[in-house]
């Protein structure tokens, strides 16, 4: 069975607008942090990403860059993931709705040659590397799309969810392709869901996929038919189970979501397990719920 490690040929965004009160005034700050939903693929030890610099868009006014990001800076996604998130900075930015974010990155394009820029790869277990090619990646970037506000003398708390799993595709030839799949999320209006795990069967990793309620298929199972949509494509987020056998689905916005619960082997897909329905996810609260999986 081909080894597929990516999701999709767009960004995808979820936005939860902040409406907090806002004061006099026509400036305020934005806090924008990176994390990432943990890759569902053992033989990968480190997903490498090289950000240049940061833009934003307002409204129908041109890209702009955010002066005080100290770039560039290298990040390893798949150590800031089950919550961990690192801060990319705070910038005053003039109070309005904004748009788009778009993260300008240190990365070779795909037929460029000759490809000797080293800002984006994928690190394996064996210690190999592997460029990742980013299309359009240094000039247009990876583009965050939606609206989020900031208000006047205050601030707002962002995340930007890079989701390396649905991101980073092998083509078959050799080489990998990094398409960005982006959530950005309003920090003050996330939940999050986590609980152990039992009865695990033995040789078996867990991984939880979270849906929104109602859209799961079976067919979101089935063996991916292109290099560019893998398995469990429309999942919102995902969560492998920790040595503690535990697992963490963490910045979902408030609303219901099916849980998906499946085996991996040796960094491979095995099977479904069963479904957990009707998971309530509140804004700034934690949903404990637990997972039996001879109940399933």
């Amino acid at each position: 069975m081909k080894k597929v490690v990516s999701l999709l040929l767009v960004p995808v965004v979820a936005l939860f607008i902040y409406t907090g009160c806002e004061k006099d005034g026509n400036t305020g700050t934005l806090n924008l942090s990176i994390t990432d939903a943990p890759i569902d693929d053992s033989n990968v030890a480190g997903i490498w990403l090289t950000i240049n610099e940061i833009q934003y868009h307002m409204n129908d006014q041109e890209w702009y860059t955010f002066e005080g990001f100290d770039g560039p800076k290298e990040f390893n996604l798949l150590e800031l993931t089950n919550g961990v998130a690192e801060l990319l900075g705070s910038f005053e930015m003039e109070a309005g709705t904004y748009t788009q974010l778009r993260f300008m990155l240190d990365a070779p394009e795909m037929g460029n040659m000759p490809h000797n820029n080293p800002g984006c790869y994928i690190e394996f277990d064996d210690g190999s590397t592997e460029q990742l090619f980013v299309p359009s990646g240094h000039e247009s970037g990876w583009k965050g799309v939606g609206a989020f506000q900031i208000p006047s003398n205050g601030s707002v708390d962002i995340t930007a969810d890079f989701d390396a799993r649905k991101s980073v595709i092998e083509t078959g030839m050799g080489s990998y392709i990094l398409k960005p799949t982006i959530r950005l999320v309003v920090d003050n209006q996330a939940g999050k869901i986590s609980g152990g795990i039992t009865n695990i069967p033995d040789g078996a990793d867990i991984v939880v996929y979270a849906y929104e309620d109602d859209t799961y298929t079976t067919e979101e199972a089935a063996d991916p038919t292109t290099d560019t949509i893998p398995r469990f494509p429309n999942a919102i987020s995902s969560a492998i189970a920790d040595d503690s056998d535990s697992y963490h689905l963490v910045y979902l916005a408030p609303m219901t979501y099916d849980l998906i619960v499946t085996t991996s082997i040796d960094g491979e897909f095995g099977e479904v397990l069963g479904t957990v329905e009707d998971v309530l996810v509140e804004s700034k609260k934690t949903t404990n719920l637990p997972i039996d999986i001879s109940e399933l």
